[in-house]
């Protein structure tokens, strides 16, 4: 078994036992490799960022947090280059491009066959003309959206007027190519859209926004006819 199918499998292995932990010569024992190979490939996971972790001591070893990963996915072909499609449009300056980065090699990386064939001739056909906002505005509206919590803006209007004021993110809204942050503004005392390549920067201020404050703004007159996506229609509970 190569490398990566190994990994896979290492990953499966200790989600089928946890929450008990496994030896590393347990592990060594199960897929025919030494146990520095093993120890090699824990810590490749770790570095990627999948949750294992080693528990020191007599009666210790590597375990998973269960609730932290996925089963196996297998996709068709048709799935296959539909994602890579819909990931190629995140570029490096897009809202939550990291996160999509890595979770986009995690999917490259479990596919094999036809799948992975027409994604990787796909992708290979498909570039991107980057969006100007900043990282640390990025960062900060992702994380307000993330934690619920209160953004101070800069921003400059279309008409080139400047103002700072305090919002509350209730969520974000994509039109002709363009990304806006919606939110309840307290110096309008109304919900307002924020296009994030105006916004020149955002610091969390820690205080927590008020939900209440914040219902009806992104399907109401803030995104007036704005829908939800319908592919997050499986992940958006019924009221």
């Amino acid at each position: 078994m190569n490398r990566t199918p190994r990994l896979y499998a290492l990953v499966e292995e200790l989600r089928a036992a946890a929450p008990r932990t496994l030896t590393v010569a347990a592990l060594a024992a199960r897929f025919e490799v030494s146990t520095r190979t093993v120890q090699r490939d824990l810590q490749a996971l770790m570095e990627a960022g999948v949750p294992v972790r080693t528990t020191p001591g007599r009666g210790g070893g590597w375990s998973i947090d269960r609730a932290m990963t996925l089963p196996p996915i297998r996709f068709t072909a048709e799935e296959a280059v539909a994602l890579v499609a819909a990931l190629a449009v995140a570029d490096a300056s897009a809202l939550y491009a990291g996160a999509v980065r890595t979770a986009s090699q995690k999917i490259a990386a479990s596919m094999t066959g036809p799948a992975s064939t027409a994604a990787e001739e796909l992708a290979a056909r498909i570039v991107v003309l980057p969006t100007r906002t900043a990282e640390p505005v990025r960062t900060a509206v992702e994380q307000a959206l993330t934690d619920g919590t209160v953004l101070r803006l800069s921003y400059v209007s279309a008409a080139g007027q400047e103002s700072d004021r305090d919002v509350e993110p209730a969520g974000l809204l994509t039109a002709d190519g363009k990304w806006y942050l919606i939110a309840w503004c307290r110096t309008r005392q109304a919900g307002r859209g924020f296009r994030l390549d105006r916004i020149t920067a955002a610091a969390p201020t820690g205080e927590r926004a008020r939900p209440h404050e914040l219902a009806g703004l992104l399907l109401g007159s803030a995104a007036a006819g704005a829908v939800q996506p319908t592919a997050l229609a499986s992940l958006i509970p019924p009221p």
